[in-house]
C-alpha cells in the first residue's frame, strides 16, 4: 500500500470516527504501526487531524443546526437538548478532553457548538485529548509489537 493511501485512508477512518457516524480508527491505526507502514510520527499527526476534524463538523453541526431544534426532523428531543445542556454547563469547558471517549465525545463535541463554545478553546482541549489518546495506542503497539519482534529473531 502506498503512503499517500495509507495515510489518506486513516485520515478518512479518524475524520469518520469523531462525527455521529460509527467508525473506529484505532484499529487501523495500531495496524498501521504494527505493521510498520507509515512513520509512527505521520500517522499520529494524520490520525489526530482527522480526528478532530471530524469533532469540528461536529462542532459547526451543533452551533448552525441548533436553530432548527424545534423542528420534527430535528435528532434531538428537546427534554435530551437540556440534559445535554445542564450536564455541559455543570461539567464545563474541561470535559472536551474527553471528547475522544466512545459513546459520549461525540454528542460532547455537538453540544459545544451548540452552547457557542469558543472555536478555538473547543480545537485546543479536543486536540489535546485525541493527541493523547492517539499517543498512547501507538506507544502501546510499538511496545507490544517491538518485545514480539526482538523474540522473534533471538
Amino acid at each position: 500500500m502506498s503512503d499517500l493511501a495509507i495515510y489518506s485512508s486513516l485520515f478518512l477512518s479518524a475524520f469518520t470516527a469523531a462525527t455521529l457516524l460509527p467508525g473506529s480508527s484505532e484499529a487501523l491505526l495500531a495496524g498501521f504501526t504494527a505493521t510498520d507502514q507509515g512513520s509512527p510520527v505521520f500517522l499520529l499527526t494524520v490520525a489526530t487531524a482527522g480526528n478532530v476534524s471530524g469533532s469540528a463538523v461536529n462542532w459547526a453541526l451543533g452551533r448552525f443546526l441548533i436553530h432548527y431544534r424545534d423542528r420534527k426532523w430535528f435528532p434531538v428531543s428537546e427534554r435530551r437538548y437540556n440534559q445535554a445542556k445542564q450536564w455541559y454547563e455543570r461539567v464545563g469547558l474541561w470535559s472536551l478532553l474527553f471528547a475522544w471517549l466512545p459513546i459520549i465525545g461525540d454528542p460532547l463535541t455537538v453540544i459545544a457548538g451548540a452552547l457557542r463554545t469558543r472555536f478555538i478553546l473547543f480545537l485546543i482541549l479536543v486536540s489535546i485529548g485525541k493527541f493523547g489518546r492517539y499517543l498512547f495506542i501507538i506507544s502501546v503497539t510499538l511496545a507490544w509489537f517491538g518485545q514480539a519482534n526482538q523474540g522473534s529473531t533471538n
